[in-house]
């Protein structure tokens, strides 16, 4: 557990240190803007985020507003992460549930030290760990040792009963941060609900593994989450092409949900070192929150 502490701590200082050089002193938060409650409306300015448009009032015909915001004394920050079996792909320790606990606990040291109050919803297609939020180091050390630790019951996977749990669950507007590969249906509406109720932020998980097989003909597969071996031709053509398909839709459908709902994206592959990338998804939030 040491090491591992040793190593999130490295990551979360490369984020802090590339987060103030390229804001040139600006920096005060990864989270910032990110507790933030409705204050007033004002005239549009140049600059000013269109996604902070008051459409209600600027439709009576006095011109363009945009909804101003106060920060909250204290932010709330929750993750929700997905620990079903389709999240163990990958090289060993760098499999997609390896990545997901190493960013969710990055993250997790950031926002404590921001004296934010932080929990934790691990699920699959049930509720496997809930751990309250609250603040201090401590309450953020035994998140990630309870995170880390656990054995999940099942293997399945439902988004849309996480989401709904904790849209249920959550009263007070937060930062929800979302950690999975989205291999499930049926998950849109409450995924959209979240984004229109809280400041929504995706991580999206993958592995080139998922779409780049190798042409093997004719061989059995392992479906973790159902149990089972079922048997796929890779060297078919049409196979790969709709795997393919299937993958890059399922990717753009999430982004443009993201997009029309003004949640955050960022999609996060295995082999790719993730911190340079959660750099720049701060640094665009950072400047989208100041212009508010």
């Amino acid at each position: 557990m040491k090491e591992l502490l040793k190593k999130l701590r490295k990551y979360e200082i490369r984020i802090r240190k590339a987060v103030n050089w390229q804001m040139q002193g600006d920096f005060h938060s990864i989270f910032k803007g990110s507790g933030l409650e409705f204050d007033d409306v004002r005239s549009y300015q140049y600059g000013d985020d269109v996604r902070v448009i008051d459409w209600k009032v600027s439709a009576k015909g006095h011109g363009t507003f945009v909804k101003t915001f106060k920060e909250e004394k204290e932010q709330l920050v929750y993750f929700l992460l997905d620990v079903s079996a389709s999240q163990e792909i990958g090289k060993e320790s760098k499999q997609k549930l390896d990545i997901a606990k190493e960013i969710c606990g990055v993250l997790t040291l950031s926002a404590i030290k921001e004296q934010s109050q932080v929990g934790l919803l691990c699920f699959s297609d049930k509720n496997e760990k809930y751990i309250r939020p609250s603040k201090g180091a401590k309450h953020g050390y035994e998140l990630i040792s309870r995170m880390f630790h656990l054995q999940p019951e099942s293997t399945r996977t439902d988004l849309s009963a996480a989401f709904l749990f904790t849209l249920k669950l959550i009263r007070r507007r937060s930062v929800v941060i979302v950690l999975s590969d989205f291999i499930d249906t049926g998950w849109d509406h409450n995924l959209k609900a979240l984004a229109r109720k809280h400041d929504l932020v995706v991580l999206h998980l993958g592995d080139k593994r998922e779409t780049h097989l190798p042409k093997l003909g004719l061989i059995p597969v392992y479906d973790k989450e159902k149990g089972k071996t079922v048997w796929m031709n890779t060297s078919s053509g049409s196979f790969k092409k709709h795997l393919d398909k299937t993958y890059k839709e399922n990717r753009e459908h999430l982004q443009q949900i993201c997009t029309r709902y003004q949640a955050d994206y960022l999609y996060i592959d295995t082999e790719e070192d993730f911190i340079p990338k959660l750099v720049t998804l701060f640094k665009i939030r950072n400047k989208s929150k100041k212009r508010a």
